[in-house]
């Protein structure tokens, strides 16, 4: 049963992620500064600097460590381009100064925009706006509502972290239907949180497991904290927690050591810094965590340059670059860590 289960995994896992950008970002050329498309592709083509293009790139407020990440990658990544010219929105979570945003840069006659809406679905209407004026839009994380919004959409993989962290749970539980597992979602009214709840029981039910108890937070140390508390009250007896976000992880091993309870363990999400010191020393509940990348909106950068300077991706035949880019979203392990933790955010 447990092969059958790791192959399901894989086979989960491999339908979300479409491609592992950060090897194909560096492929396929262009004769520099033509736009036009060599054919083949090297890396070097690719990395040879070409005509100065105008970025913008707008994202929500950075009051959230995977943000702060997504916003200072973006930034370093165009740093290292000097074919790059990196106009940079102030972070907000306000939709309708998000718009206004992008409407000036529409009106600055950017060559192309990054764009990680607080909203994807209000943000829509303005990305059109910006592709029918010939600009193209590369979205980030939080999916528009329209296809014609975008020209590249490149995402983490919501559903693959819940597949990942159930299948883990899975390994670890054996085959006890008796198990007691429960949830630490974070905002129940966004899709990516019901994405991951939904990946997170599919991969429960494989070995006949479910989610006994479940509290969603807010992606806040504070939030974290309260609802672990409540959950902790309510289940006196828990084999295993995933926690979706490692941010609001602080607050919920905070709880969990108000408690004293230890009789389970703990499997967190995205990937903090933090996250990973703890799986590291091995020595609390904390024993992995689920990747989300904070490298999107810098994956988005590079592939905002190579749109506007017409290049493309090496080790596909293809010779544009894909329309739509789900990133993987593995698991890190004590037995791991060590691969990803220079990769961690703080």
């Amino acid at each position: 049963m447990l092969a059958t289960r790791k192959l399901r995994r894989n086979l989960f896992i491999t339908a979300g992620a479409t491609f592992a950008v950060a090897a194909l970002l560096t492929g396929c050329t262009a004769a520099p500064g033509t736009g036009t498309q060599t054919g083949g592709g090297t890396v070097e083509g690719n990395e040879a600097t070409g005509d100065t293009i105008v970025i913008g790139f707008s994202g929500p407020a950075a009051d959230h460590g995977w943000l702060g990440a997504i916003n200072s990658a973006a930034k370093a990544e165009a740093e290292k381009y000097p074919d790059i010219d990196l106009k940079i929105a102030e972070g907000t979570n306000d939709a309708s100064l998000q718009i206004s945003q992008v409407e000036g840069f529409i009106n600055d006659k950017v060559d192309a925009i990054v764009l990680l809406p607080t909203d994807g679905a209000a943000l829509t209407e303005v990305a059109i706006k910006a592709m029918e004026a010939g600009i193209p839009v590369i979205n980030v994380d939080r999916e528009f509502s329209s296809t014609f919004a975008a020209r590249v959409t490149i995402l983490g993989d919501n559903f693959g972290m819940g597949v990942t962290a159930g299948t883990y749970i899975c390994e670890q539980l054996g085959d006890n239907p008796d198990a007691i597992v429960a949830e630490v979602a974070g905002i129940d009214s966004l899709p990516l949180t019901q994405q991951r709840s939904e990946g997170f029981a599919t991969a429960l039910e494989d070995c006949g497991l479910k989610v006994n108890n479940r509290v969603a937070a807010d992606f806040t140390i504070a939030g974290g904290e309260a609802v672990t508390s409540q959950l902790l009250q309510a289940a006196p007896k828990i084999d295993a927690i995933w926690n979706h976000d490692d941010d609001q992880g602080v607050g919920v091993l905070a709880a969990i050591d108000a408690a004293g309870r230890d009789e389970f363990f703990m499997v967190g999400g995205a990937g903090s810094r933090a996250a990973m010191d703890a799986i590291q020393a091995d020595s609390g509940v904390l024993k992995a965590t689920v990747i989300y990348p904070s490298t999107q909106a810098a994956d988005g950068i590079r592939l905002a340059r190579l749109v506007a300077q017409g290049k493309s991706l090496s080790d596909i035949v293809e010779v544009e670059v894909p329309s739509r880019i789900v990133l993987n979203a593995p698991i890190v392990t004590k037995d791991n860590v060590d691969k990803f933790i220079d990769f961690s955010f703080t």
